[in-house]
């Protein structure tokens, strides 16, 4: 192995190998309208090491672009408003962020200011007390050391859940870089959400209309459903230099029987599997562990890195995203972290718009390094 050879391995595994520059004015504040109007930035050509750059489209084209038979797999999970207000008993203004139902009305959540948090601690929240003919209460049961979050038991009627109020009493959590949006709730969720669970929406699937939908069917492609609901650990920042000692957070899935029948009757069949979404390649890959894409409910935290063997997906259609994160090295594991990174150079220079509420990119199963494997 060269000297090159070894640095661009190196890389792959740095933390310092995933930044990337954005101008702060690329950062989308708001969704294209109509949704299928944003921008689509396609790879579609084998990694050769040549320059061979990315073609700009437009969403709506989608259906021309894939093959009859391929299949859509896509993230139904519902962002829940889990974003909610209140204050102490003391009277101090608290702000509390849900990430997951540990047990029924219990849930992990990160509050501000944390360190004030102590267990016993009791919280009252704001919101329309007809929902539960009471105040909405709190309780702290717990210090989480993994998040740095706080366990949360809330007092709600034992034959009711509290995701059934929560629209009474939260907003719908944008995520920290959306500090100027005028967007509806409804906008950051997918047309086909259904699973309530998520702090935040699957976003490449925010690209997709009704009218879309028709489109591809009328083409002959497919769709198939499963859920994640995602959680703290699509947000949380790698912090470790070397990247293959990072530790993923745990999330929620589930891939039913029948999504994993229609996965293999497509690839059966001579189709592709193309996932809408990161969080629809961690959940399949997850679902694959034993060696086999099997049924499977439950928590996977797989981390997806250069280097990964991949063993369900086979192409990707995904937002831009956050430089030194997962799922920065997560798309570079499919197609090459230099390539991605030069594909990110030519989406600034086009003036694409990035992260959740951005334009988007579909890697078509030619262009990734296992090409030749499926």
């Amino acid at each position: 192995m060269s000297n090159l050879e070894i640095q661009d391995v190196d890389l792959d595994r740095s933390l310092s190998g995933y930044d990337y520059e954005l101008p702060t004015e690329l950062i989308a504040q708001n969704p294209a309208v109509p949704r299928d109007s944003s921008r689509l930035l396609v790879v579609n050509s084998p990694n050769t090491g040549k320059e061979t750059p990315a073609l700009n489209y437009i969403f709506r084209d989608l259906s021309e672009l894939l093959q009859p038979g391929d299949l859509l797999v896509m993230n139904n999970t519902k962002v829940i408003p889990a974003r909610l207000y209140g204050r102490k008993s003391t009277g101090a203004v608290v702000e509390v962020l849900l990430l997951e139902e540990r047990q029924h009305n219990c849930w992990l959540a990160l509050v501000k200011p944390g360190k004030h948090f102590k267990v016993g601690t009791k919280i009252i929240f704001d919101g329309d007390r007809s929902a539960l003919g009471t105040e909405l209460r709190a309780t702290v049961v717990e210090r989480d050391e993994a998040t740095g979050g706080r366990l949360l038991q809330f007092d709600v009627p034992e034959n009711m859940s509290l995701v059934q109020v929560l629209e009474k009493f939260g907003e719908i959590p944008l995520p920290p870089y959306i500090n100027a949006s005028t967007a509806a709730d409804e906008q950051y969720q997918t047309v086909y959400a259904q699973e309530q669970g998520a702090i935040a929406a699957p976003t490449a699937g925010l690209h997709f209309t009704p009218e879309l939908f028709q489109k591809l069917r009328d083409r002959g492609i497919n769709q198939a459903f499963l859920t994640l609901h995602v959680g703290v650990g699509t947000f949380r920042p790698v912090e470790v230099e070397d990247v293959t000692t990072h530790q993923m957070h745990a999330e929620w899935i589930e891939v039913s029987a029948a999504t994993v029948e229609q996965i293999r009757a497509t690839k059966a069949a001579g189709g592709r599997i193309i996932a809408v979404g990161t969080t629809v390649v961690r959940a399949l890959e997850g679902a694959a562990q034993s060696g086999s894409l099997q049924p499977y409910v439950g928590k996977v935290n797989l981390f997806i890195y250069p280097g990964y063997q991949w063993q369900v997906v086979e192409g990707l259609i995904t937002n831009f995203h956050l430089p030194r994160s997962s799922l920065l090295m997560l798309v570079s594991a499919l197609i090459g972290r230099e390539r991605l990174l030069k594909i990110y150079q030519q989406a600034i220079a086009s003036q694409y718009r990035f992260y959740s509420f951005g334009d988007a990119m579909l890697i078509l199963p030619a262009a990734t390094l296992n090409a030749g494997d499926w």
